[in-house]
């Protein structure tokens, strides 16, 4: 029959805290390092995840600013004048309306303005590159953290196991008391190692593909501002007579 005392104690041995204290250098080391893995992932999980939300938020009512609403080329929408500069959509809007405005004054030939047109289509482009290349930033860390974190902890593991049998062979004795407690601490390891893999690699899958579908946002929105751009240019050649060079 055990003892009830011993298996109490077995057991209290086997708490996290007393596994990381009872644990090899080397060990502590892997244990340490995946906390900080763990703790940056969730810094840029909840960084990224909270700033797509207000984003996409944002982008709704921006959009919906400007729907069914003629503005004059180059002048920003009331909405979007408020909004933060560093919101990619008025980025984007700002890049496509600044370059406006500094090719309006050489549309005198059907060439020329399909040029600015096309201008303008590349700076909105460069903007939302740019924009979504911010979005994207230290989201590779997350693929990091979610491919190395386990094998980080499986070293921990196996070296943990290696110092837990040469305890045994040195003390000759195989009881549960001796044994646990080392082959605990090195399974810690590994399972530190997957709390902090399996958190970044899910929602580097999704922040991942909420990035992709705010830059669809964008590109529509682009696109939008694109077809005014069109349709306000023909209706400035025509009131003007531009020529066909």
């Amino acid at each position: 029959m055990s003892d009830p005392i011993a298996a109490a104690s077995v057991a209290h041995a086997l708490s996290p805290v007393d596994l990381f204290l009872q644990a090899d250098s080397i060990v502590k080391t892997v244990m340490v390092l995946l906390v900080i893995a763990s703790a940056w992932g969730w810094a840029v999980i909840l960084d990224k995840e909270i700033r797509l939300k207000l984003l996409n938020v944002r982008a709704k009512k921006l959009i919906a600013s400007i729907q069914g609403v003629e503005l004059p080329l180059g002048q920003l929408a009331p909405e979007f004048a408020k909004a933060s500069v560093n919101d990619p959509l008025v980025q984007v809007y700002r890049a496509a309306s600044d370059e406006y405005l500094r090719s309006r004054e050489i549309l005198t030939t059907e060439s020329q303005r399909d040029a600015v047109q096309e201008r303008v289509h590349r700076a909105a482009n460069l903007a939302s590159a740019a924009a979504l290349g911010h979005l994207q930033a230290r989201l590779g860390s997350l693929a990091t953290i979610g491919a190395v974190s386990p094998f980080v902890g499986l070293f921990g593991t196996v070296w943990g196991i290696m110092d837990s049998f040469q305890g045994i062979a040195a003390s000759n004795n195989t009881s549960l008391a001796v044994v646990a407690p080392g082959i605990a601490e090195a399974l810690f390891a590994t399972a530190l190692g997957l709390v902090a893999a399996i958190p970044a690699v899910i929602f580097y899958n999704r922040i991942g593909a909420d990035i992709t579908n705010y830059g669809k946002k964008i590109a529509s929105f682009a696109g939008v501002f694109e077809i005014e751009l069109s349709r306000q240019l023909s209706k400035k050649g025509e009131r003007s007579g531009l020529r066909v060079a």
